[in-house]
């Protein structure tokens, strides 16, 4: 099951963080098919967000044709995005250079600017 985290600073929309979170666990292959999202309740007690934000959230993905709502009974993936699995070669690598920026002393924003200056780079008009 996945756990959000919401990052009050980023000045992403709470509900946006949710549904970014819930494609990177789809993506990565740790939410499949069938896997139920926590309910709107464990979400707030988890993260202290009001409840519609999460429900917000949960419409969006709805919306988009990743989950399903089952009245009574919760809300469930439809279907996986597919992509890097969580035990792919590139994540240990990735992880290797994440350790290395670290030691270098770079914080996180400086790592996450770093990376995101180098998406666009190579993936120019890619809205994917």
């Amino acid at each position: 099951m996945v756990e959000y985290r919401i990052d009050r600073r980023s000045g992403v929309a709470t509900y946006l963080q949710i549904v970014q979170q819930t494609k990177q666990a789809l993506r990565l292959g740790l939410l499949e098919p069938g896997d139920k999202l926590p309910t709107a309740r464990e979400v707030v007690e988890a993260t202290a967000i009001n409840p519609n934000t999460v429900l917000k959230a949960y419409r969006e993905l709805e919306r988009e044709g990743l989950v399903e709502a089952r009245r009574g009974l919760g809300t469930f993936v439809r279907k996986s995005l597919g992509g890097a699995p969580a035990d792919s070669p590139l994540r240990g690598e990735l992880t290797d250079w994440a350790r290395r920026a670290r030691a270098a002393g770079l914080e996180r924003d400086d790592v996450a600017a770093l990376f995101t200056s180098v998406l666009d780079e190579h993936f120019k008009g890619d809205t994917t």
